[in-house]
């Protein structure tokens, strides 16, 4: 029984990734998954459902292994590196495709905005709390929404997996200036005690 939910997630992944979300009916679905279409409405009630539990299991299933690379990350840079290896292989696996097309089917539909918005949530909550560990000794730690700059991260990878459908050096240009950005935050680390204090004081004025 799990095993057929299962297959029926996978191939409503799989009908997007091939056909997008227009046509990802349940004769579609049911043909990927390889089983009988009724078994679409016998386990998920109807296609829209199948489709919202597909983006929240199989963005699940990518942020697990996610989550363990994460851990061993120490520092800024090497957070935006965890992060350009991970945009490679989100494009090799067409999941940037799948994305695409539940964001934009998400914007005119608000039960599929909520499961993609509830998907999304699972790539920042890991992200925040990176951030939180890295960033937490550093002169620029108190002028720093770390829930916010989550947030910004995240969508700036989603958009940059769209954007370099259009424009492949538009993106690397973007990403290389966030290295450029994370190598800033690092020299700022490595002040002496009392240039820490004096920069923390004056950002702390700036941000008042």
């Amino acid at each position: 029984m799990a095993d057929t939910r299962q297959r029926l997630i996978d191939g409503a992944i799989e009908t997007i990734r091939r056909h997008g979300i227009a046509g990802a009916s349940a004769r579609a679905v049911a043909a990927a998954a390889g089983v009988n279409q009724a078994l679409v409405f016998y386990h998920f009630g109807s296609v829209h459902d199948l489709l919202e539990a597909a983006c929240v299991a199989s963005t699940e299933a990518r942020v697990a292994p996610f989550r363990d690379r994460l851990a061993g990350v120490t520092s800024l840079r090497e957070l935006l590196d965890l992060g350009r290896r991970l945009h490679v292989e989100e494009r090799e696996r067409g999941n940037v495709m799948v994305l695409a097309q539940l964001l934009a089917g998400a914007q005119a539909d608000p039960k599929l905005a909520r499961a993609t918005s509830a998907a999304l949530h699972l790539w920042i909550e890991p992200v925040e709390q990176a951030l939180h560990r890295l960033l937490a000794d550093s002169p620029v730690a108190d002028l720093v929404d770390v829930a916010g700059l989550a947030r910004a991260v995240s969508a700036g990878f989603v958009g940059l997996e769209l954007f370099e459908g259009v424009d492949p050096e538009g993106a690397r240009a973007a990403l290389d200036s966030l290295d450029r950005l994370a190598v800033l935050v690092e020299v700022v680390d490595d002040l002496g005690p009392v240039a820490r204090r004096a920069l923390r004081a004056k950002l702390r004025r700036s941000g008042a």
